[in-house]
């Protein structure tokens, strides 16, 4: 009887692949070497084989180093096989030598599968929450070896295989294997360590070679210009934020105070030599910074690894990787959790609406128009040279779902500020008749990417309760931020576009101009509440040749100051959550670059520091002043005292939240000092002046009230008489 595990004398050389399959297996044309490779059942045993370019002999051993056998030479150049003496399957690794050394070699095609057929079934469905744990390269234990998975979804590529320094870049040793009803190639390869850089290998659908693609699951890249994924152990942080993450989970947003500091993280701060800082060292000052300042968040521009610095972020090829720019991904989950334990909540913007067509990204991935539509009609977007994403591809709505799933699980993010969804919600957007490809009733709604909007907010809002999204959308596409079963999109907040453009349309007016545009700072009010609504003043204002917010208000240095102190003092008084890009909370000067740090020596000059003091002040009086911000997204917490006065350039309302003291904002918009400025007042009784942009402090003249006014009852109404400074804005609340 022939013990099990050898093979009969007159079989040893019936395990030889024939040769065009071997040749196969040599060229990385064989359509499965799962099937020959690794150790495959001979007779009543085993043989093995392995491809290992450069080696003149070839022996193999099990995981634990017992030697199992000598292999041969195949009938392909590199090929080796062999009888083994083993009596089960079990994974291999072989030791190669030439006459140069010897060296190891772990083989990845004696170990099964990871993905499971449960896998199959939710991504085939376009269902699976946790694509991010299953696709992409993950260190794992398998099959008694440490290594990393790796799985990339390509249904329509010939062969893919993965590759780097572990194998010389050589697409033909680690050929994956293909889960055929779902598209998907995976393979485990022991012995990889954290750090390694790969890429996938694809032959196209007609055996083609494409350039080498990056992960799109990628949790880490290299730092640019190299492009290369890394693999990266899954993220082990202690997490020390849950009292924060409690308190935004039992609120609602809309009542709470919201002042939104919008940053980019390469150029707010850079090191003496140019140099960026990392998560750490921005850390370690911009999270004070925001504290002494009062703002309630961060919202970072793009942090998700690109390509292109020009891009400030928004053409982005790694979605799932912290950029390599501010050093190791953990690193931003200690910047995330060190905001939180202050109380200062995180906002990504975040980028589903396109992406940029570099060739080791996502354009046509696996040969065709994979994650974008193939008809540039609907796939190409000409305002910014990128790929838009097929949103009615199931695979790839799941892909960006995913994606804002893992940014709040995996990071603690408290928020997505969704960026250009316009762009995503009309199929004519930006385009001229014949440009464009109608939906299946005829119109220039993107009904695909509407379904893909109101299911990512779903998934988010659902499972990760205190998070908000903020949609970027500059037209008047109804219900942006109402829920998705009240016929909405979903989002928690939208960006306010309108008030952006009026607001600054009429500050860069001259003040003899103002009365007859009066309507631009009214009109406002007639849709505030339309939407839950956040006011933006953002990147996008201070580039391009717009000028920096100081340079775009009219007249003389002074007036200029004036001008915007007495608009932040609006601005923070309006109905809304409150945004400001960096830089203007002191005035820079300048345009914004990417490629240099903030004008911090601004603020040697006293008109910039008191235009500092400015902002905090009014972040701090906007925290605990309830109505400020206790109502912003309802009717009620508003209503007009003087909308009318064109001549005078004066504007009042008042405030109000439940049980709350109310507050009065009065805006002076001319050089002029106005006396015995004539006010029906919401009651009787003494008011307080609780901020005057015109304050000396701020580098204003000092003119006001001496801190209050007393009303009188003139037919039943509370009157005062006011000092309006020029170029400012007071508010009062009762005493």
């Amino acid at each position: 009887m022939t013990p099990k595990g050898t093979v009969h004398d007159t079989d040893r050389n019936s395990f030889h692949l024939p040769a065009d399959e071997a040749e196969a297996i040599a060229s990385g044309t064989h359509g499965n070497p799962f099937s020959v490779l690794g150790v495959q059942q001979f007779g009543d045993g085993f043989v093995a084989r392995v491809f290992a370019p450069g080696a003149d002999d070839i022996a193999a051993v099990t995981l634990d180093g017992t030697p199992v056998g000598q292999l041969e030479p195949g009938a392909a150049t590199g090929l080796f096989e062999g009888p083994i003496t083993i009596t089960a399957r079990q994974p291999l690794r072989y030791t190669a030598a030439n006459s140069t050394g010897s060296w190891d070699i772990e083989d990845p095609y004696s170990y099964g599968p990871v993905l499971g057929p449960m896998d199959d079934y939710f991504i085939a469905e376009g269902s699976h929450l946790r694509l991010f744990d299953k696709l992409g390269a993950h260190l794992i234990h398998h099959e008694g070896a440490d290594g990393v998975h790796f799985a990339v979804w390509a249904p329509n590529a010939q062969r893919v295989s993965v590759v780097g320094d572990f194998n010389d870049w050589d697409g033909r040793r680690h050929v994956m294997r293909r889960r055929a009803g779902i598209g998907v190639w995976e393979i485990f390869v022991p012995g990889i360590k954290p750090g390694a850089a790969y890429k996938y290998e694809i032959l196209g659908p007609g055996g083609e070679r494409l350039p080498l693609k990056a992960d799109p699951f990628a949790r880490r890249a290299e730092m640019r210009p190299a492009t290369a994924s890394i693999v990266e152990p899954d993220l082990d942080h202690d997490w020390k934020d849950s009292a924060h993450r409690a308190h935004w989970s039992k609120v609602d947003a809309r009542r709470q105070p919201m002042s939104i500091y919008e940053v980019h993280p390469g150029s707010w701060r850079r090191h003496v030599d140019g140099s960026f800082m990392s998560w750490d060292e921005l850390a370690a000052e911009l999270i004070p910074y925001c504290v002494e300042m009062g703002f309630t968040h961060i919202e970072f521009l793009p942090i998700a690894e690109h390509p292109y610095d020009p891009s400030w972020g928004y053409q982005t090829t790694g979605l799932y990787a912290p950029s390599a720019r501010f050093g190791e991904p953990e690193g931003f989950a200690r910047f995330v959790d060190g905001a939180h334990m202050v109380g200062i909540g995180v906002l990504l913007d975040w980028v589903p609406a396109h992406f940029p067509v570099d060739a080791h990204g996502l354009a046509r991935f696996d040969g065709t128009a994979l994650y974008e539509h193939a008809d540039p009609r609907q796939g190409f977007h000409p305002d910014w040279n990128t790929a838009i994403y097929n949103f009615g591809r199931r695979e790839v709505s799941s892909f960006l779902l995913n994606n804002a799933l893992f940014w709040a699980e995996t990071y603690h993010v408290d928020g997505l500020r969704v960026d250009a969804v316009a762009s995503m919600l009309y199929l004519d957007y930006s385009r001229k008749e014949g440009e464009w490809v109608p939906n299946k009733d005829g119109g220039r709604e993107n009904l695909d990417a509407v379904e893909f909007l109101r299911q990512m907010n779903k998934a988010v809002y659902g499972s990760h309760p205190g998070i908000v999204t903020i949609a970027e959308e500059s037209t008047s596409w109804p219900k942006v931020s109402a829920p998705v079963h009240e016929g909405g999109l979903g989002f928690g907040f939208k960006w306010n576009m309108g008030f952006m453009h009026d607001t600054l349309s009429y500050f860069q007016r001259d003040p003899v101009h103002r009365q007859f545009h009066h309507d631009e700072l009214t009109f406002g009010l007639v849709y505030a509440f339309s939407e839950n609504f956040v006011l933006p003043i953002s990147h996008d204002e201070v580039v391009h040749g717009k000028g920096s917010m100081l340079t775009k208000m009219p007249g003389d240095e002074w007036q200029k100051f004036a001008n915007l102190r007495a608009y932040y003092g609006f601005m923070w008084g309006y109905p809304g959550k409150k945004l400001l890009f960096m830089g203007q909370e002191f005035a820079q000067r300048g345009e914004w670059s990417e490629a240099r740090q903030l004008d911090w020596d601004h603020l040697d000059d006293l008109r910039h520091h008191g235009m500092q003091c400015l902002v905090r002040d009014l972040n701090r009086l906007h925290a605990r002043t309830p109505a400020l911000h206790g109502r912003d997204c309802e009717p009620e917490g508003f209503e007009w005292l003087i909308a009318d006065d064109k001549a005078n350039s004066v504007f009042a309302w008042v405030r109000k939240s439940p049980g709350e003291k109310p507050v009065v904002i009065i805006s002076n918009l001319t050089p002029t000092v106005r006396t015995g400025y004539r006010i029906a007042m919401p009651q009787d009784g003494v008011w307080r002046e609780i901020f005057n942009s015109d304050a000396t402090v701020y580098g204003g003249s000092g003119k006001g009230n001496l801190g209050e006014v007393v009303t009188r009852l003139e037919d039943g109404r509370a009157i005062s008489e006011l000092t309006l400074p020029p170029l400012a804005t007071l508010m009062f609340t009762t005493g």
